[in-house]
């Protein structure tokens, strides 16, 4: 078992860590900005917003996608600011909330699906598991084309891609379980089926390695955990706090990004600067998307 170090800390909640050009990328929610550290801690403001930004990613030409999750939109950064990629309120459903881009530049984007909060205060986290509405994951083409991608997730979540660009797999938050789909020519899904069945660990953020393995940021304990595929529990790090994000990168791909907070709920992390960034470093680097 290993235990991380923390690179920084101060955040409000941080999710949706990307890295890109020797800096780590990740969104704010409660300061609205997506910012970006490198290995050394230096942070850098990359852009404000005026509401809270989730799931990151880039077209094929280097224009930055950020998911609105109030607004339930995919804005895309231009030279003179953000602009609307693609409305995504037809197919989402309260917040939306992570997403992985293609090679082509296709974005698949998850929502909550329901007021998770007020769910989980009102009937608790078993209760919620067992029964809740379920959400899409929308595909948006390079065009701000919007489809549904499929349908029936259990609050999806963190997703990756395999390097050859064939396979999504999805963290099912409330499914305890990560999804596989092919991904066909045009972009769509098909062949659902389970890729590793979590227990009781509930997978946030993921990450996809070199291995063919992932690190999933457990959101309900103190670790980023490695599943291979059929569920083998491979490695364990344990954080200061509950793990909602993780992602690989550093100059060899093999530093263990994990983005922690004391919480998710909302009341508690937006009016307190606890949340860190933290470390480890591990044997398999990162591959695939994000």
């Amino acid at each position: 078992m290993t235990h991380s170090t923390t690179l920084i800390d101060g955040l409000y909640f941080g999710e949706s860590p990307r890295w890109k050009n020797g800096r780590l990328w990740y969104s704010d929610f409660y300061d609205q900005a997506v910012k970006s550290v490198d290995l050394q801690g230096d942070t850098r403001l990359e852009l404000q917003l005026d509401e809270q930004p989730s799931g990151l990613g880039w077209l094929p030409d280097g224009r930055l996608l950020v998911v609105c999750m109030e607004s339930l939109a995919l804005m895309r950064l231009e030279k003179d600011g953000l602009v609307l990629h693609a409305d995504l309120s037809k197919y989402s459903t309260h917040l939306c909330n992570d997403m992985v881009v293609d090679k082509q530049g296709n974005a698949y984007v998850g929502n909550f699906g329901f007021n998770l909060d007020e769910e989980m205060q009102a009937r608790g986290v078993e209760s919620v598991i067992a029964d809740h509405p379920k959400a899409n994951i929308v595909k948006v083409t390079p065009q701000g084309d919007v489809s549904i991608a499929t349908g029936g997730m259990s609050f999806p979540n963190g997703s990756v891609i395999s390097a050859d660009g064939k396979t999504l797999i999805v963290a099912e938050t409330l499914g305890l379980c990560l999804t596989a789909f092919d991904i066909l020519e045009n972009g769509c899904l098909n062949n659902r089926r389970e890729w590793a069945a979590t227990g009781a660990r509930v997978p946030d953020g993921i990450c996809l390695n070199a291995d063919g393995n992932i690190w999933i940021a457990n959101a309900v304990s103190n670790e980023c955990v490695l599943f291979a595929p059929g569920g083998e529990v491979l490695e364990v790090v344990n954080t200061s706090q509950n793990c909602y994000a993780c992602m690989l990168g550093g100059d060899d791909g093999k530093t263990l990004f994990m983005l922690t907070a004391q919480s998710s709920q909302a009341k508690i992390v937006s009016v307190t600067r606890a949340g860190k960034i933290e470390v480890a470093n591990v044997a398999s680097p990162g591959a695939g998307r994000p």
